[in-house]
Protein backbone atom coordinates (compact mmCIF):
# COMPACT_ATOMS: atom_id res chain seq x y z
CA UNK A 1 0.00 0.00 0.00
CA UNK A 2 1.04 3.58 -0.61
CA UNK A 3 -0.10 6.64 1.30
CA UNK A 4 -1.32 9.38 -1.06
CA UNK A 5 -0.90 13.05 -0.20
CA UNK A 6 -2.15 15.76 -2.57
CA UNK A 7 -0.61 19.07 -1.54
CA UNK A 8 -1.69 22.52 -2.74
CA UNK A 9 1.24 24.73 -3.75
CA UNK A 10 1.48 28.25 -5.11
CA UNK A 11 4.76 27.96 -7.04
CA UNK A 12 5.10 24.63 -8.82
CA UNK A 13 8.75 25.10 -9.87
CA UNK A 14 9.96 26.02 -6.36
CA UNK A 15 7.95 23.15 -4.89
CA UNK A 16 9.31 20.66 -7.44
CA UNK A 17 12.85 21.81 -6.61
CA UNK A 18 12.21 21.50 -2.86
CA UNK A 19 10.61 18.04 -3.05
CA UNK A 20 13.25 16.78 -5.49
CA UNK A 21 15.82 17.62 -2.81
CA UNK A 22 13.62 16.24 -0.01
CA UNK A 23 12.94 12.88 -1.66
CA UNK A 24 16.28 12.69 -3.54
CA UNK A 25 14.32 11.88 -6.70
CA UNK A 26 12.79 13.72 -9.62
CA UNK A 27 9.03 13.70 -10.08
CA UNK A 28 7.67 10.85 -12.21
CA UNK A 29 5.19 13.19 -13.91
CA UNK A 30 5.09 16.97 -14.45
CA UNK A 31 2.29 18.94 -16.11
CA UNK A 32 1.52 22.66 -16.24
CA UNK A 33 -0.27 22.64 -12.87
CA UNK A 34 0.71 19.28 -11.39
CA UNK A 35 3.66 17.13 -10.37
CA UNK A 36 3.76 13.58 -9.03
CA UNK A 37 6.47 11.95 -6.93
CA UNK A 38 6.65 8.22 -6.15
CA UNK A 39 9.74 8.04 -3.91
CA UNK A 40 11.38 4.64 -4.22
CA UNK A 41 12.19 4.35 -0.51
CA UNK A 42 8.81 5.58 0.79
CA UNK A 43 5.40 3.97 0.36
CA UNK A 44 4.10 7.31 -0.86
CA UNK A 45 2.19 8.72 -3.82
CA UNK A 46 2.79 12.47 -3.43
CA UNK A 47 1.29 15.07 -5.75
CA UNK A 48 1.64 18.84 -6.01
CA UNK A 49 -1.46 20.68 -7.21
CA UNK A 50 -1.05 24.30 -8.29
CA UNK A 51 -3.57 26.74 -6.76
CA UNK A 52 -3.68 30.53 -6.61
CA UNK A 53 -3.33 30.84 -2.85
CA UNK A 54 -2.37 28.78 0.19
CA UNK A 55 -3.08 30.00 3.71
CA UNK A 56 -0.33 28.82 6.04
CA UNK A 57 0.35 25.27 7.06
CA UNK A 58 -2.82 23.33 6.26
CA UNK A 59 -1.74 20.25 8.21
CA UNK A 60 0.03 19.76 11.54
CA UNK A 61 3.20 18.54 9.85
CA UNK A 62 4.61 15.79 7.69
CA UNK A 63 7.31 13.46 8.91
CA UNK A 64 9.82 10.92 7.73
CA UNK A 65 11.07 8.44 10.30
CA UNK A 66 14.53 6.99 9.68
CA UNK A 67 16.19 3.87 11.08
CA UNK A 68 19.32 5.35 12.68
CA UNK A 69 21.00 8.50 13.89
CA UNK A 70 23.55 8.14 11.09
CA UNK A 71 20.81 8.14 8.46
CA UNK A 72 19.25 11.21 10.11
CA UNK A 73 22.56 13.10 9.93
CA UNK A 74 23.02 12.07 6.29
CA UNK A 75 19.65 13.60 5.38
CA UNK A 76 20.34 16.73 7.42
CA UNK A 77 23.71 17.27 5.73
CA UNK A 78 22.38 16.78 2.19
CA UNK A 79 19.40 19.11 2.74
CA UNK A 80 21.61 21.83 4.27
CA UNK A 81 23.95 21.43 1.28
CA UNK A 82 20.91 21.86 -1.02
CA UNK A 83 20.16 25.18 0.70
CA UNK A 84 17.41 24.23 3.15
CA UNK A 85 17.22 26.00 6.51
CA UNK A 86 16.81 23.46 9.29
CA UNK A 87 15.86 23.56 12.96
CA UNK A 88 17.52 20.78 14.92
CA UNK A 89 16.16 19.07 18.04
CA UNK A 90 18.41 16.43 19.56
CA UNK A 91 17.61 14.27 22.61
CA UNK A 92 14.09 15.60 22.80
CA UNK A 93 11.08 13.90 24.35
CA UNK A 94 8.30 13.97 21.81
CA UNK A 95 5.20 11.79 21.68
CA UNK A 96 6.55 10.12 24.81
CA UNK A 97 9.65 8.87 22.99
CA UNK A 98 13.26 10.05 23.01
CA UNK A 99 14.11 11.36 19.55
CA UNK A 100 16.69 13.17 17.48
CA UNK A 101 15.10 15.24 14.73
CA UNK A 102 15.26 18.24 12.47
CA UNK A 103 12.60 20.34 10.76
CA UNK A 104 12.47 22.06 7.35
CA UNK A 105 9.73 24.06 5.62
CA UNK A 106 8.65 23.80 2.00
CA UNK A 107 8.11 26.98 -0.10
CA UNK A 108 4.49 27.31 1.13
CA UNK A 109 5.41 26.89 4.82
CA UNK A 110 4.48 23.22 5.30
CA UNK A 111 6.66 21.66 7.98
CA UNK A 112 8.59 18.44 7.44
CA UNK A 113 10.16 16.54 10.32
CA UNK A 114 12.94 14.00 9.86
CA UNK A 115 13.30 11.95 13.04
CA UNK A 116 15.01 8.96 14.62
CA UNK A 117 13.39 7.38 17.67
CA UNK A 118 16.12 6.44 20.15
CA UNK A 119 13.81 5.17 22.90
CA UNK A 120 10.25 4.27 21.93
CA UNK A 121 8.77 4.53 25.42
CA UNK A 122 10.24 7.46 27.32
CA UNK A 123 8.81 8.13 30.76
CA UNK A 124 10.42 11.57 30.81
CA UNK A 125 8.28 14.67 31.07
CA UNK A 126 7.13 15.85 27.68
CA UNK A 127 9.35 18.74 26.47
CA UNK A 128 6.61 20.42 24.43
CA UNK A 129 3.43 18.43 24.14
CA UNK A 130 1.73 21.25 22.22
CA UNK A 131 4.50 21.54 19.64
CA UNK A 132 6.12 18.20 19.03
CA UNK A 133 3.30 15.82 18.23
CA UNK A 134 0.74 18.22 16.86
CA UNK A 135 2.71 21.07 15.32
Amino acid sequence: MNVHIGLHVTNLKKSIDFYTDLFEENPVKVKENYAKFMPENLALNFTLNLVNEVHGNQVGHFGIQVKSGEVLLKHKERLVKAGSQITEEMNTNCCYALQDKFWINDPDGNEWEFFYTKNKDSQAVQDDVDGCCVS
